[in-house]
Parts: C-alpha cells; structure tokens; sequence
C-alpha cells in the first residue's frame, strides 16, 4: 500500500474528510472497499463528475476496491439544487440514462483483476422498499433540525421557492445508500463532491447509529477558474464527455484554452503524471509561457483518457491543420465539421457556390469582415485565404471544388491574415 492520501492532499485533492489520521490508516494498511456516486439527471457525465471518476481511479490504482454507483432510485429525486425544485424526470428516460452513464463510468475503472471495480444501482434496494419501512428502519435514525441546517435545503427554505418533501429527503436515500453498501459489500469509504458533504456525513452518521461502526468520508474540493467563470463551461455550455454532445475537438480546444493560472493546476487535478513531472512542466511553462506546453501536455493526456488515442490525434490534426496552415482536406469529415463548428461561420446553399460565389460575399457571410469592402481589401493586399490557399483578385470566386466534406454537410475554411478564421457551411437546400 502507498500513501495515497498524502498524493491526493499534495494534488489538492481533499477538501474535506472524516477522521484524517484514522483514514490514512485505513487506507495504508488495508484494502478499502469504497464508492462514489453519480445520478442519472442528463444524459452524460460532465467534467465536474471526471473529477469524481479519476480520484476513483486513483484510489484503485493505489489498491483499493471500488464500486461506482449509478442512481437509478435518487435520480428519479434529484438532489437539491440552490436555484430552485429539478424538473422530474420519467422513469424510462432515467433508466436509458443509468445504461449510459454506466457505459461512460466503465471506461476509466478496471473491472478485472485484485482491485476489480463494481457497478452497483441503488434502485436494487429502494424500489422494493415500502414507505413505512423507509419512515421506521431509515427515517427515524434522522434528526429534522439537522436536515434543516444543510446548507442547500437552509437556503431553499428561505427563498421564495421553497423546498418539497421529496428533495427534502433526498439526503435520507444517500444516506441509506452508504448503510447498504456497508452491509452488503463491506464499503468503508464514500467520496464525492465537497458539495455533497452534508450527505455523505448523513450516511456515516447512519451507519454509526444503526451498526455502531464507524466509517469514512472524503471529498475533493469545488475545481474553480481563475477568471471566476465556472470550470466545465464554455460560451457553447456544459462540457460534456459523451463525444455526441461535446466533441473530442471541443474537449481538445477545451483545455488547449486553460488560463495559464488554471493549468498547472488542472494537471495536479486531473493527470496521472507524477508530481515531480508535474514540476518540471510548471517549471518549463513559467520559463516560457508562450509555448502553452502545460496545455498542451494537460490536453493530449485527458483527451486521450476520455476519448481514445485515435479520437484524440484526429483532434489535434485538425486544430494543427486549421491554425498552422495545414493540409485541411486530410481531416476526418465529423472531426472537421466539430472543428468548424466552433469557429464564425455563416451558411450558404450549394446552389449559390455552385454558381460561383464571390469571396468577398463569402467572407463577410461568414463575419469575420466588418463589410464586403474590407474583404475586397484583403484579397487586395494578399491576406485573404480559403482553406489554407492565398486567394488574391477582388473578384475571385468560390466553386464546388473548394467544399470539403464535413459531417453530413460540406465546408470552406476562411482565414484573413494569420489568426481570424471563419467557416462557410454549405447545405443542399
């Protein structure tokens, strides 16, 4: 066993725990069963659950036992949220979430071997349990003042919008989760978000006045930007790890993007490089921060983990083909249409290309030309170019052959000068 909770605490990764001398007895000198909790309400986890899912990860790695948990019982309830009551949602549509979320969780943990994870659904042990054996086996152990002092449910009760009984009890289900797991598979830890504390304190709080043992907690602290915008947001929204709803490109450009106060950071947090490398690269970056070699380092590494080798060098072909001048017709057609996607565009029918459509119009469709006339300038003085080609003549056209296939539609990439890009998408109607 290694000291894995004094790796986790030097990569900022313990905000809060049970116990601190007790837990890293348990986790040197023994082999800890634990688990972490994700629950069904969209259909993908984001990056604030890749968080969760690597310090799993890591925990395994350093030969503990861990069961991922997927809420198909509290993501039917939702945990309270400060802004107001979730919408619920229907049972089927939680359940096709539970099956992809399950999918995404299998692709980090190691579910072979000593340290085997395990998936586990709390719906198994709720559903079949009645009302008044929730009231008098789980319910009773819960004291109400100490539910109202939640941080979350203190605020909704005083707030216009209140808070109904059902996520009011939200904390009794998770709570009631941990009391099971320990029964039934020995768990003696929970992880989670620092936001999750009260309710992971619920459940070894349950344990203890239910089996008289005492267990742990541990949770990582909230990951925040330098700029004080929420991390895993960006202009387009969530963050997202399901490849249909963000792409490897946009998962790429994501951390290629990381504020230079944030990066090294996000490498103690979310790679598995060792410390002292870590070192070496902040060391290398503050020499030369013009190189971004700590982005790019942070964005080959996640974007690999999260979405394979293949995905990964395809998104970087693309950002090196669009940004370095390169070759843009050799990028995989979804690779570029996500790669476009994220640039100004603007959208013409192929009829018009067809027909012979002037750059100029062209450029300022796509709007990254104030007018027509600034782009007849640039064609002028040689600063226009579709898809990585000089164009000059104030009166070139675009045809056919300069669409590139892109996703279920085509594309033109335009550059003026060496950094303003734009995309001219071509539909058939």
């Amino acid at each position: 066993m290694t000291d894995i909770l004094s790796e986790l605490q030097a990569r900022g990764l313990v905000a809060l725990s049970t116990d601190e001398d007790a837990l890293r007895r348990a986790l040197t000198e023994e082999t800890v069963n634990f688990y972490v909790g994700f629950d069904p309400t969209a259909p993908s986890l984001h990056m604030g659950n890749l968080v969760q899912i690597l310090f799993a990860r890591r925990l395994q790695l350093a030969g503990h036992n861990p069961f991922a948990l997927v809420g198909g019982a509290t993501g039917l309830i939702g945990d309270p949220r400060m802004s107001g009551e979730r919408t619920l949602n229907p049972r089927e549509v939680v359940d096709g979430w539970v099956e992809k979320i399950r999918g995404q969780i299998e692709r980090f943990l190691d579910f072979e071997g000593t340290h085997a994870a395990q998936m586990v659904n709390n719906l198994d042990w709720t559903g079949p349990m009645s009302a008044i054996d929730f009231l008098r086996d789980i319910g009773k152990h819960f004291s109400v003042n100490r539910m109202l002092a939640k941080e979350t449910v203190a605020t909704r009760l005083n707030s216009e919008h209140g808070i109904s009984f059902t996520e009011f009890s939200y904390q009794i289900l998770q709570g009631n989760d941990y009391l099971e797991l320990h029964r039934r598979h020995g768990i003696t830890l929970q992880t989670g978000g620092s936001d999750q504390w009260g309710n992971l304190t619920s459940g070894a709080d349950l344990i203890r006045r239910v089996e008289q043992k005492s267990v742990h907690a541990m949770a990582t602290p909230l990951i925040t930007k330098a700029d004080g915008t929420k991390f895993g947001k960006t202009e387009s929204g969530t963050v997202w790890l399901d490849p249909e709803l963000t792409s490897p490109y946009a998962f790429s450009q994501f951390w290629l993007n990381a504020d230079d106060r944030d990066v090294v950071k996000y490498l103690r947090v979310f790679s598995f490089k060792p410390l002292e490398e870590i070192e070496d690269i902040r060391e290398r970056f503050e020499a030369a921060p013009h190189t971004r070699i700590a982005q790019k380092e942070l964005a080959q590494e996640i974007t690999t983990l999260v979405h394979g080798e293949e995905q990964a060098a395809q998104a970087f072909a693309a950002a090196e083909a669009l940004f370095r001048g390169g070759e843009l017709r050799e990028i995989v057609p979804a690779t570029l249409a996500a790669a476009t996607a994220e640039l100004p565009s603007g959208t013409v029918s192929a009829a018009a290309i067809s027909a012979g459509l002037p750059v100029a119009d062209a450029f300022a469709e796509a709007g990254i030309v104030k007018s027509k006339s600034d782009a007849r300038r640039a064609l002028k003085d040689g600063g226009a170019y579709v898809n990585n080609a000089k164009v000059t003549g104030e009166d070139a056209v675009l045809g056919t052959e300069d669409v590139l296939p892109a996703g279920e539609q085509g594309v033109v990439v335009l550059r003026r000068g060496k950094k303003t890009l734009g995309a001219l998408h071509v539909v058939s109607a």
